[in-house]
């Protein structure tokens, strides 16, 4: 049942164990799980095992004959539903990599236990050995992935942008208007967030750079989205006295593209980690492709994209002062920020549209399908 990223079952959702619907022509069925909104180990696993179980069980029955599985990862448990369903449907198991677990919970602190670490890894490498496809979502997951199983048949598979969905200029600057007006933002120079609120983020170094910042009355900085962190950074904006800076509930997925035009800058902060060099959040495509520069305060692979786009500022991560000064340098500059934007807009428009990932990773499955399909043959005809 839908529960992210608040960790409670929406309301619609509540009182079912299972619900099936139909979405745009998909059938989907939902089952209950149980939802937390808990840092603690325990009660996070109870939510993963829990849905991983009942998902596995529910699927054998109700979902039918298949060709393919395809699951993603994290969380581990899911992954390992999806390899029994493959087994259960004798068809393909596909795994698509989002985030390098255990080791990005090692990594922010989430995960201590070394059992269950160990454990944790363990699995990770029984669904790389098990999948018969697996997709990452950066170059970093890919290579690290293909470095410890060789033989393993990885493919890119990124996020990107729906370039139909992205406003032209003349439709950004009438949207931006409308927006700016509904938030109370006009005549303000604005720096927004927008996304989850979580540990890997550590937005605090963002509210570090509204306090510098606070003496400069024109600038606001803007939180849209939710995140177990959400709460506690509210409290702690409030402690600091914090004027500039404004907190928003989640928005509907189809109102980005015009939340994002009432923008000025950007910012899209990670955790100083090396296993963050590899990291590529979603939002930096969807920022990108509204056409406003961006303040990265990523290291490595996200940081080489925005240079290689000439898109916004690269910064060090957890330097609220870089941060601070790449905002200010952007208010400076108005042409800066309008080259940057659309400088960003093209090139993920060029490189990251959703549409032709779609194609190449359907191919492969088709792909994938037709060499089951041809060993299968040669198979029977063996027996034959």
């Amino acid at each position: 049942m839908p529960n992210y990223p608040k960790g409670e079952i929406f309301e619609d959702y509540k009182g079912h164990i299972l619900l099936d619907e139909k979405r745009e022509g998909v059938r989907v069925i939902h089952t209950w799980l149980y939802a937390t909104k808990s840092k603690k180990i325990v009660p996070r696993i109870a939510n993963f095992i829990s849905f991983a179980v009942i998902a596995a069980l529910i699927g054998m029955v109700k979902a039918g004959p298949q060709d393919i599985v395809i699951v993603e990862s994290p969380p581990l448990f899911l992954g390992l539903s999806g390899w029994l369903l493959s087994r259960w449907k004798k068809c393909r198991f596909v795994l698509n990599v989002s985030d390098l677990w255990p080791e990005s919970a090692v990594a922010l602190g989430v995960l201590r236990n070394p059992p269950i670490i160990h454990l944790a890894t363990r699995i990770e490498e029984l669904l790389y050995r098990r999948a018969d496809f697996i997709t990452g979502q950066t170059e970093g997951i890919v290579a690290s992935i293909q470095k410890r199983f060789p033989d393993k048949s990885v493919q890119l598979m990124p996020n990107g942008v729906n370039a139909d969905s992205l406003l032209s200029p003349s439709e950004r600057e009438s949207t931006r208007m409308r927006v700016r007006t509904e938030f109370e933002l006009t005549d303000r120079f604005v720096v927004g967030y927008a996304g989850l609120h979580g540990l890997a983020q550590n937005l605090n170094t963002t509210l570090d750079a509204a306090q510098i910042l606070a003496q400069q009355k024109d600038i606001v900085f803007v939180f849209f989205g939710d995140g177990p962190e959400k709460e506690e950074l509210i409290r702690d904006s409030n402690r600091r006295g914090l004027d500039n800076v404004r907190f928003y509930p989640p928005q509907a997925a189809s109102r980005m593209p015009e939340l994002l035009s009432a923008l000025d800058v950007a910012v899209i902060p990670l955790r100083k980690h090396r296993l963050f060099c590899g990291a590529m959040p979603s939002k930096l495509f969807e920022c990108m492709g509204s056409g406003i520069p961006v303040v990265v305060a990523i290291e490595g692979e996200a940081k080489s994209l925005v240079e290689r786009a000439q898109g916004g500022i690269c910064v060090e991560p957890e330097s609220a002062v870089a941060m601070a000064k790449a905002i200010l340098a952007l208010k400076g500059d108005r042409a800066l920020r309008r080259v940057m934007g659309e400088n960003g807009r093209e090139f993920v428009a060029c490189h990251y549209d959703r549409r032709k990932i779609v194609q190449q990773f359907e191919q492969s499955m088709l792909t994938l399908v037709s060499n089951r399909s041809g060993k299968d043959a040669e198979s029977l005809a063996s027996r034959a």
